[in-house]
């Protein structure tokens, strides 16, 4: 004799069945490989800085950051300044125009289109860079510059700067944006005098990070400013400027134990200004977020 199904009635209590318990099952599996992956991640991240700060902190004093070689690395902190520098002046306010078009101005395929070109700028070899830059600009003239590596920095941050911007504008409430349309504000100057001002934290994170990832950037730097001298300060962006990953490449090439510990120190504190530049932004994002959510 068949048994009668029960019609269903709301006011029962839920019962698990089995297909429940497999995907709760399956969501406790996968929670768990999440946590063990960011555990991972934080492992490796927390081991290196270990590693670099036990091995480079016995180099480090106040003559090892302010004077030149032998003794110090003050010329290729400023060197690195300089390049970085010239490089985030470039990308800062093509990045930011490129932004405001995709927020403002472009359609949604012109909007696909230049993001899509923006992420495979961003997943380019820095390598490449830098070969199509010597290629562009060392080559014809003979002669290696800061400026040269600048500009291979700047291709690298341009990317960085644009999509981080982008995501900040789309936080600028609509509502800013219809009352200027409302009031008869021109676009461009409703753009320069709200949205802008809105968003200037947001600008400034999306800069420091793309700030951080060119300081540490070796292949642009290998091959285009490679020759600076260490033993004196140049501020000439025309010639070639020593700067910190070329001096830690040719610490790291030398067989000589105070060569390593020169290396680790440099490490070290290229180490610590990206670990800066990257709080530092963090800081500065989440209180634009906060400002832009009132």
């Amino acid at each position: 004799m068949s048994r009668e199904k029960q019609p269903f009635d709301p006011t029962q209590p839920l019962v698990a069945t089995g297909n429940l318990r497999r995907r709760h099952a399956t969501s406790r599996v996968a929670q768990g490989l999440a946590i063990a992956a960011a555990v991972a991640a934080v492992a490796v991240l927390v081991i290196v800085v270990w590693a670099v700060v036990n091995h480079g902190i016995q180099a480090i004093s106040w003559d090892f950051i302010t004077k030149g070689e032998p003794d110090g690395i003050g010329p290729n902190l400023v060197g690195t300044g300089i390049i970085v520098g010239i490089g985030t002046l470039i990308a800062m306010p093509i990045g930011v125009l490129i932004a405001l078009f995709l927020s403002e101005y472009a359609g949604r395929r012109g909007v696909r289109t230049v993001q899509l070109l923006m992420d495979v700028m961003n997943g380019l070899p820095s390598i490449i860079i830098a070969v199509f830059v010597y290629i562009l600009i060392v080559e014809p003239t003979k002669q290696q510059s800061g400026l040269a590596a600048g500009i291979a920095l700047s291709i690298i941050e341009v990317p960085l700067i644009a999509r981080g911007t982008q995501e900040v504008l789309n936080l600028v409430p609509g509502a800013q944006r219809e009352a200027a349309d409302a009031l008869g504000v021109a676009r461009w100057r409703s753009v320069l005098t709200i949205i802008l001002p809105a968003a200037t934290g947001g600008i400034v994170t999306a800069t420091l990070l793309s700030v951080a990832r060119a300081a540490g950037e070796t292949a642009p730097v290998l091959l285009l400013s490679s020759f600076g001298k260490g033993d004196s300060f140049h501020l000439n962006p025309l010639e070639e400027l020593p700067n910190v990953p070329v001096k830690i490449f040719q610490l790291s090439e030398e067989a000589n134990p105070e060569g390593f510990t020169k290396a680790w120190g440099l490490s070290l504190v290229l180490i610590a200004i990206i670990l800066a530049l990257g709080l530092s932004s963090r800081a500065l994002l989440n209180r634009s977020k906060r400002k832009l959510s009132r």
